[in-house]
């Protein structure tokens, strides 16, 4: 399987190398290749392009920016290189603002998820929102004392879904699928909760666990 990630952050990074680990032919997409040159010689499995060069390479496709710059990334990325490929959507809708009593601030509302105005927009592209809900450095092969933790993920492919879940399974991860786009008005806030331990108390190692 290829695949392309688009974003050249700490969690672009840390997922193109987890996939490239996994064994899976993988593109690291960027505004500038030119700064990611030391990560290169770190890491020569994992090829380097522009967005659009990932998004072509991609069979499976890994947003992995800023929330307010995901739109633009994914219009550099190309509709037609998206179109009908799975997009695991890690986005999170937050504001540039700061946090106030620990409680990040987001440019949604209730009412609407950011993957939805994704999918409004690009409407031919299967995304599936996942990995949104934990740090980057527990996001591939986490270990709990407690067990496996949960992902929950949402989109409105049953087929993209069940890729996703598969990728997710591999990268050690319970998988709770929560139904359609619109899930991600819940999803999409559990970043929210998850960085009040962070900010309260340095602690950002946790995850989700979900009890059937």
């Amino acid at each position: 399987m290829r695949v392309g990630v688009l974003g050249s952050g700490v969690v672009g990074r840390t997922l193109a190398d987890g996939f490239s680990r996994h064994g899976q032919e993988t593109m690291l997409g960027t505004r500038n290749t030119a700064k990611l040159a030391d990560w290169r010689k770190e890491h020569p499995s994992t090829e380097l392009g522009s967005f659009a060069d990932a998004a072509r390479f991609g069979e499976i496709i890994v947003l992995s920016v800023k929330g307010s710059a995901a739109p633009e990334v994914l219009r550099a990325a190309g509709a037609d290189n998206l179109s009908g490929k799975p997009v695991i959507d890690t986005t999170n809708p937050i504001a540039d603002a700061p946090a106030v009593g620990g409680l990040l601030r987001f440019f949604t509302n209730l009412d609407e998820s950011l993957m939805e105005r994704l999918q409004r927009e690009f409407t031919d592209v299967r995304f599936v929102k996942a990995l949104n809900s934990v740090g980057a450095a527990r996001m591939v092969n986490p270990h709990y004392k407690d067990g496996m933790p949960t992902m929950f993920i949402c989109g409105n492919d049953t087929a993209a879904k069940k890729t996703v879940a598969g990728v997710l399974v591999e990268f050690g991860w319970d998988v709770a699928d929560m139904g359609g786009a619109q899930a991600a008005r819940a999803i999409e806030p559990l970043c929210m909760l998850w960085c009040i331990p962070g900010f309260a108390r340095d602690q950002w190692n946790h995850a989700f666990k979900l009890l059937r």
